[in-house]
């Protein structure tokens, strides 16, 4: 159902209150490590923004269940210059999404719903909603097709829109899969998710988990980017084409990112929701339980996610990890609860693995263990990349949607940036996964005589067309 005259009076209200709490630059800073292991942290920082191209980095780093150190790189603003600070705030994309789950497991202590309710409950409209569990929606286990996998903005989606209007298109599709046999990440879920919150506690989501969350937990800094964008004396978010310029990232619309990445706050802010997730000192024991156990398949498999986050170990110890991204910044956040360690990365370039590198760059250097390197497609992205070398473009190959991306625009910076390259000496699939209905790959792409590096990252629908197909600076 569309929100009531109230919950837009009250989305209005915590609009206002958020916009009141700009940042003051300069504070936030904090610089408790020691000098060597500084240096270090600071050279991965550094070397990972000189190597991607990306304009900045904030980060924060909790120790001994302590935030000791927050650190700001490189330009936060480009035009005219302005260097990052560690107040500033980014988005964090889907890193909101653990917010939205314990939003859930709060009115589930509360006594006013269980995960376990079916999603017929709220929202018998949409499909299978009998068979869909709220666990099954903020697992990644209910089947609902993702509305937006892509690492980029489609024209849809610059314009506003509403909840409901992403659960009546998607929400209402047939399933990709029978709910509880597989794990595909969908940002659809979490929607769903947010408007049972809403339609639940009668507030709006945000109000919701500032009255909740963020008050309680003193993060001050939160602010709602799905309402209103960033703007000075926060960062900017950029996007860039292959190798080309950096250019101002278009903003979505209003209501896109509801509930399953909407939110943006500094570095040291996510820190302080890091402790508490270690500390378990927010929710009650059995929601963290909850929250953080691998949610189990039909067949007895793991998901390898809980509710809101991956779930996994590094050489033994314990990790709670999700990363974020929407238009214009890429987040990254690593949580060790046993080991009382917690990072987090924040970026303004989207499509890019900045934040990932730094974060499995720092991770075993702060957890004091030995850093491990972890066809046709592979043709089909090489012959690809040779013809945007030229600045030529089969569009047959590509979805209305890619097609629109590459506009004369980014087809001259395709051509610009990769044709000086030359022919790449290989490229090589690194992953492969399905999400959205889509199957993702990720490409390294290496040069001869060179030290040059690339990524290419693909979505392809299962006609065989390309939904995506993107250039970014890395590993």
């Amino acid at each position: 159902m569309a929100r009531n005259r109230y919950v837009l009076l009250m989305a209005a209200t915590i609009l206002v209150e958020l916009a009141c709490s700009a940042p003051a630059l300069g504070q936030l800073a904090v610089s408790k490590l020691p000098a060597d292991l500084q240096q270090k942290v600071d050279q991965v920082a550094q070397q990972t923004l000189e190597q991607s191209g990306v304009p900045s980095a904030s980060l924060a780093i909790v120790r001994d269940g302590q935030i000791v150190y927050t650190q700001a790189y490189g330009k936060a603003r480009l035009e005219p210059a302005e260097a990052a600070e560690p107040a500033m705030r980014y988005s964090i994309g889907s890193i909101s999404k653990q917010f939205t789950a314990s939003a859930i497991l709060l009115l589930e202590q509360q006594g006013k719903l269980s995960i376990d309710d079916p999603v017929s409950k709220y929202l018998p409209e949409l499909t299978r909603a009998n068979e869909v569990t709220i666990r099954l929606l903020l697992s990644h286990t209910s089947g609902y097709q993702d509305y937006w996998p892509e690492d980029y903005l489609m024209p849809p989606m610059s314009e506003p829109t509403t909840a409901q209007h992403i659960l009546d298109t998607w929400g209402k599709k047939p399933l990709d899969f029978d709910p509880g046999t597989k794990w595909q990440y969908s940002n659809t879920n979490y929607v769903i998710a947010g408007r049972i919150v809403e339609m639940v506690s009668g507030e709006p989501l945000v109000q919701f988990l500032q009255e909740q969350m963020f008050k309680p937990l003193d993060m001050k800094e939160v602010w709602n980017s799905d309402a209103q964008k960033l703007d000075k004396p926060d960062a900017e978010g950029y996007i860039r084409y292959a190798l080309g310029p950096l250019r101002p990232a278009p903003k979505e619309g209003r209501g896109w990112m509801f509930a399953a990445g909407e939110l943006a706050m500094p570095a040291y802010d996510l820190a302080q929701w890091d402790i508490s997730m270690m500390n378990r000192s927010l929710l009650a024991a059995k929601s963290y339980d909850e929250m953080f156990a691998p949610v189990l398949l039909k067949d007895g498999s793991s998901s390898h996610y809980g509710l809101g986050l991956f779930v996994s170990d590094l050489q033994g110890h314990a990790e709670l990890e999700h990363s974020g991204e929407v238009s214009g910044f890429v987040a990254e956040n690593m949580v060790f609860p046993k080991d009382k360690l917690a990072i987090a990365v924040l970026t303004n370039q989207d499509a890019s693995r900045a934040a990932g590198v730094i974060g499995r760059e720092l991770a075993p250097l702060l957890l004091g263990i030995e850093k491990t390197t972890p066809g046709a497609a592979e043709a089909q992205a090489l012959e690809l990349f040779e013809n945007f070398q030229q600045g030529k473009i089969d569009r047959s190959l590509f979805t209305p949607w890619c097609n629109a991306y590459f506009d004369a625009q980014a087809l001259g910076d395709f051509a610009s940036s990769l044709g000086p390259l030359g022919k790449p000496a290989s490229v090589k699939q690194v992953t492969e996964e399905l999400r959205g209905g889509m199957t993702f790959r990720v490409f390294r792409v290496t040069f001869p005589n060179s030290s040059q590096v690339l990524a290419i990252t693909t979505y392809t629908e299962p006609d065989g067309k390309l939904e995506q197909y993107l250039v970014i600076p890395g590993n």
